[in-house]
């Protein structure tokens, strides 16, 4: 395939970026567990020496996620959280960055509980606020870190906005493209600099690898991180690199059925009394739906909703049989949890409710099953949650 145009996203998916490591034929790259290469001879010039520093089974995945982002260079990490430690550790004791004021739990906790204490300070905005996120810009600001579709209520923020206020004050613009992932955005088209993702999520797409992923929009950029990755050591494995491109290769089937069911079973929380709210950029009538609308290719297979007061949320979650409890998303089983006391518990109470994660939220990954059946297992968990919220009721009368 040398020198054809793949201009195809769903072919670019399949067919990654040839890196002429072996002239076997195999279609795919092998899983190379080498953790060192021979030198032809002592002033012999190899492409690989120690997989900390590269690997090819992970340099496949890595030029394939900076294809799909439209970026300069890719980086694979052991975690998500490496991917956003590496896009952050390449700032120094006394710079600023500003970050979304919904952001994922676990990045909170490496914000407020490792960078702060290295001499970086952060600023907390509302990154759809443009004229907040001005406000906040200070001198020694050298970067924004936010998550275009926050978790777990979907509000969207516009990359392009965001961006174009960061080139006018000089600093670099960094989204979390996890839940949205390449097929659905491209943020460095957008205007930003920088892209992470939680590869455990869509990219991976089947709860089986924990992985992270950066991408550059320029070669100097990608030198910073490449730094960062060589020398604190937290690199992807090679057969989690080959778990990642695999599901790669699948994404867009995947989140196409995602997509589609999600819209099924908002259509019928929709139509029923026990909720109270629905929180997905897919529906229109917000100014979230229209900065998606106008940035994205889709809307994703996550959405929240809130239950009514009267109804038990901890026993609708654990009535479901179908739909398993579990934190993350993005996988081809669907998952739900109670955002207040999973995903972010690492927020204080008063953060939390400050934020919109009450009690009474629930957060939803759709997966592939058959939307019908997915809908009946929601459908049998409000008659219980609301059955024993009744009998609370009942009991406390009574006494």
């Amino acid at each position: 395939m040398e020198g054809l145009n793949m201009t195809g996203f769903n072919t670019r998916l399949i067919h990654g970026q040839n890196i002429n490591d072996n002239q076997t034929g195999a279609v795919n790259v092998p899983v190379y567990q080498s953790s060192t290469y021979a030198y032809p001879d002592i002033n012999g010039k190899v492409r690989w020496d120690y997989s900390r520093s590269g690997n090819p089974t992970r340099e496949y995945l890595e030029k394939q996620i900076a294809t799909l982002e439209h970026g300069a260079n890719g980086f694979a990490f052991a975690s998500g959280m490496a991917a956003i430690h590496a896009a952050l550790a390449i700032f120094k004791e006394g710079d600023h960055i500003l970050i979304g004021d919904q952001i994922y739990g676990g990045t909170y906790r490496l914000i407020n509980d490792y960078f702060q204490a290295r001499g970086i300070t952060f600023t907390s905005v509302n990154t759809q606020d443009l004229e907040a996120v001005k406000a906040a810009i200070q001198p020694n600001t050298k970067a924004i870190y936010f998550e275009p579709v926050t978790n777990p209520l979907l509000q969207v923020t516009s990359v392009r906005a965001i961006a174009a206020v960061a080139k006018a004050h000089d600093f670099l613009t960094i989204v979390d493209n996890t839940f949205l992932t390449p097929y659905l955005q491209q943020p460095l088209d957008l205007g930003a600099d920088i892209v992470v993702h939680s590869a455990t999520k869509y990219l991976g797409g089947h709860s089986d690898v924990i992985a992270g992923l950066v991408v550059t929009k320029t070669k100097a950029l990608g030198k910073r991180i490449y730094f960062i990755q060589n020398a604190l050591g937290g690199v992807l494995s090679p057969e989690n690199a080959n778990l990642v491109r695999r599901g790669i290769q699948t994404l867009s089937v995947r989140m196409d059925r995602q997509q589609e069911n999600a819209r099924q079973l908002i259509d019928y929380l929709a139509s029923r009394d026990e909720v109270a709210t629905i929180h997905y950029p897919g529906i229109a009538g917000s100014r979230d739906h229209e900065i998606a609308a106008e940035e994205c290719d889709g809307f994703g297979g996550v959405f929240s909703f809130e239950l009514q007061d009267d109804v038990d949320a901890p026993a609708f979650v654990n009535s479901l049989q179908l739909i398993r409890l579990a934190v993350s998303l993005g996988a081809v089983e669907s998952l739900a949890e109670l955002p207040y006391e999973m995903s972010h518990a690492e927020l204080p109470p008063e953060e939390r409710l400050a934020a919109g994660i009450t009690p009474q939220l629930i957060r939803i990954s759709v997966g592939i099953e058959d939307a019908a059946d997915l809908i009946s297992d929601l459908n049998q968990a409000l008659a219980t949650a609301t059955r024993r919220q009744n009998v609370h009721i009942l009991k406390r009368s009574i006494g």
